[in-house]
């Protein structure tokens, strides 16, 4: 009797193949396990202000880690990004300030299309400012007084005889602030609100304070400006005479706990994503709930674009210095986010 020594060796193949199997099934589980996001497309969205490219890209370098696939950012004003955000045309925006852009998340569809939780950066401060020379001459210490056109003519930059407030893009939400704030506190006689690219109008505020002349300009913290132009050496904070904040935040206090009034409340900026994708990928959910970037690591970061590292590389290597000096919490993030894939 003949044996076929093909058969004979068939159990042997079939334990092999079983065997690679096993391997493959147990690397897709491991694949699975670490890369919970993999084949998902992800559209992150910024506006126009090229420092929030840091704090977009660290959200950005995490969710890659996690397998997912981000394609480049999209920049566009912030009332777009939100309801670009609702309707799933994007994934997220890394700068949500909360509460200054309450109107915006309420018009996108609010909690019911969209994501927000935690404090991504917290204690954000905006409000006016004048040069401390003028501040010290005139005692001007409350927005209020530019009533008096005396005062106003000071900030005079075009010859109208008006203050001349360097404010903000039209369509940001500190837009509707001033606007507001201008009828409530009675400026529209002598103050006027020059609007355009918030960068042009901040540089030629520079210039003339630079060139020894009176400034009067808005702006916020987390942002270089103020270590060009530092508050209580080179300028002043202006109090308002007293609250008043326009839509879904009428009514609402913005006192400082020290007592002083800006006129605007003070901030979180969160993570805004699109609700259904965060319901669908809870690990990414996670992660936007958890991360968190001081103020002091923004306005650090911030500066140096100011001085000149502002390509896209350069903030690439903020980015990674960032991870590095954080990596401990970094890696909890992701820990923390792939626990939750898994539930």
């Amino acid at each position: 009797m003949k044996f076929n020594t093909a058969t004979l060796r068939r159990p042997a193949l079939w334990g092999v193949a079983a065997l690679l199997a096993t391997g493959a099934v147990g690397a897709m589980a491991q694949d699975a396990k670490l890369l919970p996001g993999k084949g998902v497309e992800v559209q992150p969205l910024k506006s126009s202000i090229q420092e929030e490219a840091f704090q977009t890209r660290i959200v950005a370098h995490a969710l890659k880690d996690l397998g997912y696939d981000v394609k480049p950012v999209k920049e566009v004003e912030y009332p777009t990004a939100h309801i670009a955000i609702a309707n799933g045309d994007a994934t997220y925006l890394a700068s949500h300030w909360n509460p200054l852009h309450a109107n915006f998340y309420k018009n996108a569809g609010g909690d019911a299309k969209l994501f927000r939780k935690g404090e991504y950066s917290s204690g954000a401060l905006q409000g006016y400012l004048i040069d401390k020379k003028t501040a010290d001459k005139y005692h001007i210490t409350n927005i209020g007084q530019l009533k008096d056109p005396k005062l106003a003519k000071l900030f005079d930059t075009d010859g109208d005889g008006k203050a001349d407030l360097a404010g903000c893009t039209p369509g940001w939400g500190c837009e509707e602030v001033i606007e507001h704030q201008l009828t409530a506190y009675k400026l529209r006689d002598t103050v006027s609100h020059k609007q355009g690219t918030y960068s042009a109008l901040i540089a030629d505020v520079i210039s003339r304070y630079k060139a020894g002349q009176p400034v009067l300009y808005y702006t916020w913290t987390p942002y270089w400006v103020s270590g060009v132009l530092v508050p209580g050496k080179d300028v002043v904070w202006l109090e308002v005479p007293f609250s008043s904040q326009p839509g879904e935040n009428a009514g609402a206090s913005t006192k400082l706990p020290n007592g002083k009034d800006y006129g605007f409340q003070v901030n979180k900026q969160q993570i805004v994503a699109n609700k259904a994708f965060v319901q669908a990928h809870p690990d990414a959910g996670v992660l936007f709930a958890e991360m968190k970037v001081s103020v002091n690591d923004i306005n650090a970061q911030n500066l140096r674009m100011n001085q000149g590292e502002k390509s896209s590389a350069d903030i690439d290597r903020h980015v990674s210095a960032w991870i590095k000096a954080n990596q401990k919490t970094y890696d909890g993030w992701l820990a923390d986010a792939r626990a939750a894939a898994g539930k």
